[in-house]
């Protein structure tokens, strides 16, 4: 998510605004491979009426809808008595009871920072980075409004994304690969951390079995046996992976201290094969002509998933795995897990050749089939490349990065890319909307995540670091 494509500022720059409304299987049949979500495979939902400007100039909205504004960075202070820190990004949403939630957010802060996380003592990882990335707690209410804010992880760098897991907790994702320098990083990163759903991280200490790169998001499976994890990076491409627990395991509240030791059960990378039985080297040489094609999947170990010497991506050769241009966001349902790559470019080093570029690709793999399947595909968009808008901007659509399962079984997608930036509702197979756009700048849309009644979406813009809970008739459109 670190790398973004924007490249021009538009809509109303509104001034600072205050807080308020404003291994391989058989192939199955299509039914059985078929992202079934919740409740139906192809969940089905009004069309959203076209978007509101925003007299204030922040979000568009459609009619109905309203937001408030629960952080931003630097302005809304943290209980401790700092500032909120920016670069906001990758958020879960738990119920704390009582008419409350409780939100834990990344924050993507890769040094030292006037405004990164605060190392507040029991929460610091890495004393030698000071101020730079970690989690945030932001306790709310039902309407969304700012209860209290304070630090859940510390000492960490560039956390992105991550993933809730079954008992309640927050899984944090460190975006990059550095290593110890003995100065400004005193220990390795590029780390999974744990922080707790009361917003506590008694133990913060790098979960290093799930490996060692430039982690982007994850889900835990419903049978808690796996882990899915994916991977952001180039030179070469990511790998969308898999951690498997030994056999008899379930993953739990105090799995942490197992999952501390770097040889604790196997973390393999994907492989999508072909007709041939072959791996298909990347993801984009496929397109919306495969869209709901089941392709069966394949599992590869990764020799050293600490990568003491070599980076994970690169201990394979391209025919061994499928990689893919910034493989961001993923989410688990029941059936499977959604996996998103952004983009890949005409003429860069990070398309092959002779594939195909777009604008974005979802994919659902089907644990029960052991198959994916492209379930969303944005064709390549010449205007937006030119970082220019489109005439329809509401209709035009490039670079999803984070994805959350909506409690009626849709997607909601944020995207990541150049022109107008919006946070979109897509049916698996179906169609996509526009149902929120900035106005204000030109940043990304970041962690988005429904309340589990689905009351409200949370959702933030990365710069300069605001958090939105957004209220409406969702089930109206979404249910």
């Amino acid at each position: 998510m670190s790398v973004a494509r924007r490249s021009v500022l538009r809509g109303a720059a509104a001034g600072a605004a205050g807080v308020g409304f404003a291994t391989v299987g058989t192939v199955p049949s299509l039914a059985q491979a078929t992202p079934g979500p919740r409740h139906s495979p192809f969940p089905a939902h009004r069309p959203f009426p076209p978007l509101l400007d925003d007299p204030d100039g922040i979000l568009a909205l459609p009619p109905g809808f309203k937001y408030r504004i629960v952080t931003r960075a630097g302005e809304t202070k943290l209980t401790t008595g700092q500032p909120t820190p920016s670069l906001h990004d990758g958020t879960a949403v738990f119920d704390a009871g009582r008419n409350k939630y409780l939100l834990i957010q990344n924050h993507e802060v890769g040094s030292a920072n006037a405004l990164g996380v605060p190392p507040i003592e029991g929460t610091v990882y890495d004393a030698g980075v000071g101020a730079a990335g970690g989690c945030t707690v932001i306790s709310v209410d039902r309407d969304g409004k700012n209860l209290g804010e304070w630090v859940g992880i510390s000492g960490t760098l560039t956390n992105c994304a991550g993933g809730h897991t079954p008992w309640g907790t927050w899984l944090t994702c460190e975006e990059t690969e550095s290593k110890a320098n003995g100065t400004t990083r005193l220990k390795d990163h590029g780390y999974v951390f744990e922080v707790w759903g009361d917003g506590k991280t008694a133990h913060p200490v790098p979960l290093k079995a799930l490996g060692r790169y430039a982690h982007e998001a994850l889900a835990v499976d419903k049978d808690r046996n796996h882990i899915y994890l994916s991977e952001d990076a180039s030179g070469p491409n990511g790998l969308f992976y898999r951690w498997s627990a030994p056999h008899g395991y379930k993953l739990g509240p105090t799995s942490w201290r197992q999952l501390a030791d770097a040889g604790f059960g196997t973390l393999e990378a994907m492989a999508i094969l072909g007709d041939d039985g072959k791996p298909i080297p990347d993801v984009a040489y496929l397109t919306s002509a495969q869209l709901l094609r089941p392709f069966r999947v394949a599992w590869v170990p990764v020799p050293d998933r600490d990568a003491v010497s070599v980076s994970c991506r690169k201990q394979f050769t391209d025919d061994k795995v499928t990689r893919g241009k910034k493989f961001e966001g993923v989410f688990g349902t029941d059936e499977g897990v959604y996996v998103v790559n952004s983009y890949a470019e005409a003429g860069t080093a990070d398309l092959p050749a002779d594939a195909v570029p777009h604008d974005g690709m979802v994919w659902f793999y089907n644990y029960r089939a052991r198959t994916i399947q492209l379930v969303t595909y944005f064709p390549d968009n010449a205007a937006a490349d030119k970082g220019s808008e489109a005439r329809y901007d509401d209709y035009n659509f490039d670079s999803p990065d984070n994805v959350t399962v909506t409690p009626w079984g849709s997607l909601v997608l944020a995207e990541d890319g150049n022109a107008s930036s919006h946070v979109l509702s897509s049916t698996p197979g179906g169609p996509t909307y526009a149902i929120v756009r900035n106005m204000l700048n030109d940043s990304e849309f970041t962690g988005p995540a429904f309340s589990d009644d689905g009351k409200v979406l949370f959702v933030n813009l990365q710069t300069p670091g605001i958090t939105f809970a957004i209220t409406g008739p969702w089930r109206d459109y979404l249910g």
